[in-house]
């Protein structure tokens, strides 16, 4: 019974992983997609900058550990997915309240998601746990990176205005790869994982937490006031 259980757990959990990860590269494409057109590009830039965006973090983790070509040159179903999501953005452009909070909890989901998938991968193909959680949160923020330096902006995880991003990735990751390392780990937990990430990602945008920064840089400013 118990094995039953965790069998249908398992399944049940990849299946969520599954369509959590559609709805993540979603999400990033249309963020790549927004931006491109707030920074006035074509259609080649729009659709660079959307697939870019959603596919650029599992790229880089592939090249990383030898897995080539990557998942995104094999498995076309993703490219399609960006792709769309752009020229969806290309011919309409999306009213703000479809814009903010939807497409904030799409990200949070594939936040946590390629965070956790990506830190799985990597350990799977020989990474130590530790090597494994970098690239996890390499799968995770990278393709935003690649958008912020595509598009001439400072990559938002840099920015000190910028709500959680990075931070509950990486601990997302850790967590993941500890799992890993101790033989633990399942995908129902995975997913666990990755709810976690999405929840303080989420958090943050609501009550507004940043991450810290060094006392004496808040001092300076009262100082110039």
């Amino acid at each position: 019974m118990s094995v039953w259980l965790s069998s249908n757990l398992d399944n049940a959990a990849s299946l969520v992983h599954h369509g959590g990860e559609l709805a993540g590269i979603v999400a990033f494409a249309a963020s790549g997609a927004l931006l491109s057109v707030r920074r006035d590009l074509d259609v080649v830039g729009i659709v660079l900058l959307a697939a870019a965006t959603a596919l650029g973090g599992g790229i880089i983790r592939d090249v990383i550990i030898g897995k080539t070509p990557p998942t995104a040159f094999t498995d076309l179903r993703l490219v399609a997915v960006a792709v769309a999501t752009a020229l969806v953005i290309f011919v309409w452009h999306p009213p703000a309240r479809l814009t903010r909070w939807p497409l904030e909890v799409a990200d949070a989901v594939g936040l946590g998601l390629f965070a956790v998938t990506g830190t799985v991968t990597a350990y799977e193909h020989g990474l130590s746990a530790p090597s494994a959680a970098m690239l996890g949160l390499t799968t995770a923020i990278g393709g935003g990176i690649i958008r912020d330096v595509l598009s001439g902006s400072v990559p938002a995880v840099l920015r000190s205005n910028e709500h959680l991003y990075a931070i509950p990735s990486l601990v997302g990751a850790a967590v993941t790869a500890l799992l890993l390392h101790l033989g633990v780990y399942r995908p129902w937990v995975g997913l666990l994982c990755a709810a976690l990430v999405t929840v303080v990602r989420l958090a943050s945008l609501r009550y507004g937490w940043h991450g810290p920064r060094p006392w004496y840089t808040k001092t300076a400013r009262r100082d110039d006031r």
